[in-house]
């Protein structure tokens, strides 16, 4: 199995929502925070916690201990006071990595400058996804195939830079199958054993949810 995080999830509308119960379904902590009492009684049997919170009070964040966090994701943007708020007191908390969902670029700008470290938007990434790909870290873009099954997309991490494919044999080493790889705009399908895999490379991997989140984190994407 992967290595498992506490998460906090603050914001549920349908989108926090979805990442707090897959984020829980793939076995983090997670703590699910809300303004509305009704919302977090909604989503409190699919999450590890669920609590009723103002997420831009720095006291209230600070007394559930989000500052023991690694990992937050604030996931309100109907109000761009808000988002920013609910970021900037993270930050200051410590939290090293804070994922904030965005309304459009203008606010995505914004909330890495006050200190979010990734950009989400709902138009491009689904709950479900965004859930998979910072829960484990080598996975960039995940697709859901059948429960407990998908598709990945994955950077090349360090070791496996300039090594054969065959020799890295990730399905003997973590159990996935590279069935493509992604090079300067072309892809190739089912790739030879013998191709030597470059920094700038993507692969496309198919596996079980606790072999992808196996995989060696490659560190942020090049483009």
């Amino acid at each position: 199995m992967g290595s498992k995080h506490q998460v906090a999830v603050l914001g549920l509308g349908r989108f926090g929502s979805a990442v707090a119960a897959e984020l829980t379904r793939l076995g983090h902590e997670v703590l699910a925070i809300d303004a509305s009492e009704k919302v977090v009684q909604e989503v409190s049997a699919d999450v590890t916690h669920a609590i009723q919170a103002d997420v831009t009070e720095a006291a209230a964040l600070e007394e559930l201990g989000l500052g023991e966090f690694d990992t937050a994701v604030v996931a309100t943007s109907s109000s761009l006071e808000v988002s920013v708020l609910a970021t900037v007191q993270l930050k200051r908390l410590g939290v090293r990595r804070i994922v904030a969902k965005a309304a459009n670029r203008l606010h995505g700008s914004i909330l890495e400058q006050v200190g979010a470290t990734r950009i989400v938007y709902p138009e491009q990434e689904t709950g479900i996804r965004l859930a998979h790909s910072f829960a484990a870290p080598g996975v960039r873009d995940y697709l859901d195939a059948a429960p407990g099954y998908g598709f990945a997309r994955v950077g090349v991490p360090e070791a496996w830079i300039g090594r054969a494919l065959g020799e890295i044999d990730p399905g003997r080493s973590y159990g996935v199958m590279a069935i493509a790889i992604h090079r300067t705009g072309t892809v190739t399908l089912n790739p030879d054993r013998s191709e030597v895999l470059r920094r700038t490379d993507e692969l496309i991997v198919a596996g079980l949810d606790e072999d992808l989140e196996r995989l060696p984190d490659s560190g942020p994407a090049s483009r």
